[in-house]
């Protein structure tokens, strides 16, 4: 896996140590965090980066292909790193967003292209329901 200020710069981008922190995070977290979770998370071992610049560097990101939003219904977007088009489930108790590894949902407009006659910008599949360890605990 490349390095992440190789990343950064390939895309364009000054190589921050706050743009490092927020991607290296991102690529290493399933859990699909929002701007204050990465923040929150981030302050202790970076004292001096703010909330604003979290959002504006998951902007950059975003534009720049590095990261993928996904709005889940919650007042705040999640963000992925893995941005090749796949489908998430979203647990409606718990919050907990995860990525579905089902080959047969993966880039479902690519699959349906011929039945839709429409130009497919941007696909999210997104399931929502009640996830294994909050169905245990009912």
């Amino acid at each position: 896996m490349k390095e992440t200020a190789q990343i950064l710069r390939e895309k364009g981008l000054k190589v921050t140590p706050q743009r490092i922190a927020v991607y290296t995070m991102l690529r290493n977290s399933m859990e699909h965090p929002n701007a204050e979770m990465i923040y929150k998370a981030l302050e202790p071992t970076n004292p001096t980066m703010s909330l604003a610049t979290v959002y504006k560097t998951l902007d950059y990101f975003k534009h720049l292909g590095l990261v993928q939003e996904l709005n889940v219904g919650e007042p705040s977007s999640r963000y992925d790193a893995i941005v090749a088009c796949h489908p998430h489930t979203v647990c409606s108790v718990c919050g907990k967003v995860q990525d579905l590894e089902m080959d047969e949902l993966t880039e479902l407009h690519k699959k349906l292209k011929q039945e839709l006659d429409f130009e497919v910008e941007q696909e999210q599949l997104i399931l929502y329901g009640t996830c294994a360890r909050c169905r245990k605990k009912a």
